[in-house]
C-alpha cells in the first residue's frame, strides 16, 4: 500500500494547505471536493489513509465512512474525520461509523500531521510471534485479521489494537483512561466514551450475544476486562 492520502475536501483554499503539509511530510495527497470519485478511485489503488470532511457537495463524510467500512476491499483502511463539528456527539457518531480520529476546524498542521502519523502507526503491523485462538476466535497480531467460526472479520486497525491488547492481557481489569492511553497513545479526540463505543462494535463482531458477552466483560465502576476459556485457549502460529 501507497502513502498517498485520499483528501475530502470542498473548500478550495483548506485543501491546498492540507495538500501542502502532507506532501512535505512525504505524504502524496489526492484532493476530492466531492465524493463522487473517490471510492472508485481507491479501488484502483488504494491509499494509506482518507481524511474526510463531513459536509461536502454531492454526499457527506459521514455516507463515506459509511461505504467505506462495508466495502470489502478498503474497510480496512484508517480514516480522519476533518471537520468543523466540534461536538461530543459529532465524534461519537464518527467512531460508531468506524473512524480512527477526528480533527476539528481550524487546526494547526502541525497538529494534522500528528494525527496522520498516529493513526497509520496504530496501522502497522506489531511484531508479534503468535496468534490468540480460542473456541471459535482467532486473532492474528502478525496479520492483524481476526477470524470468528473460521470467517475472517473485518475490523478497524483501531479495533484490531483494541481487541489484541485486551486479548494479550486476560483476567486483568483496565480502565477506560488506561485503554486510551495503550490504544489511542496521543490521539486527544477520544474520551472514555470512545473506549466504550469501540468495545461495543468489538463485541459485535466476536460474541455470539453482545448484549450478554462472554470474553469481554464490563467491570462497573472499573472498566473492562477479557476473558478466556482456559481450556480451549491455544496458540496458534
Amino acid at each position: 500500500m501507497s502513502q498517498t492520502v485520499f483528501v475530502l475536501e470542498d473548500d478550495a483554499d483548506i485543501a491546498r494547505l492540507i495538500q501542502h503539509h502532507l506532501e512535505a511530510a512525504s505524504f502524496p495527497a489526492r484532493i476530492y471536493a466531492t465524493p463522487a470519485n473517490l471510492i472508485p478511485d481507491a479501488e484502483r489503488q488504494a491509499p494509506a489513509l482518507f481524511l474526510l470532511d463531513i459536509m461536502v457537495p454531492g454526499g457527506d463524510g459521514l455516507d463515506v465512512c459509511r461505504r467505506l467500512r462495508n466495502h470489502p476491499a478498503l474497510s480496512a483502511i484508517p480514516i480522519i474525520f476533518v471537520t468543523a463539528r466540534a461536538g461530543e456527539n459529532d465524534r461519537v457518531l464518527g467512531l460508531e461509523l468506524g473512524a480512527d480520529d477526528y480533527i476539528t476546524k481550524p487546526f494547526a498542521p502541525r497538529e494534522l500531521l500528528a494525527r496522520v502519523k498516529a493513526v497509520l502507526r496504530r496501522f502497522e503491523r506489531p511484531s508479534i510471534p503468535s496468534a490468540i485462538a480460542f473456541e471459535d476466535v482467532e486473532i492474528d497480531a502478525s496479520a492483524m485479521q481476526l477470524r470468528v467460526r473460521g470467517n475472517l472479520t473485518t475490523t478497524t486497525a483501531t479495533e484490531f489494537r483494541l481487541l489484541d491488547y485486551l486479548a494479550r492481557h486476560p483476567g486483568r481489569v483496565f480502565s477506560r483512561d488506561h485503554l486510551l492511553d495503550a490504544v489511542w497513545g496521543d490521539a486527544r479526540f477520544v474520551t472514555p466514551r470512545s473506549v466504550d463505543v469501540y468495545v461495543r462494535r468489538i463485541r459485535e463482531k466476536i460474541e455470539s450475544d453482545p448484549e450478554n458477552p462472554r470474553y469481554l466483560k464490563t467491570v462497573r465502576g472499573a472498566g473492562y476486562r477479557f476473558e478466556i476459556p482456559r481450556a480451549n485457549e491455544r496458540a496458534v502460529g
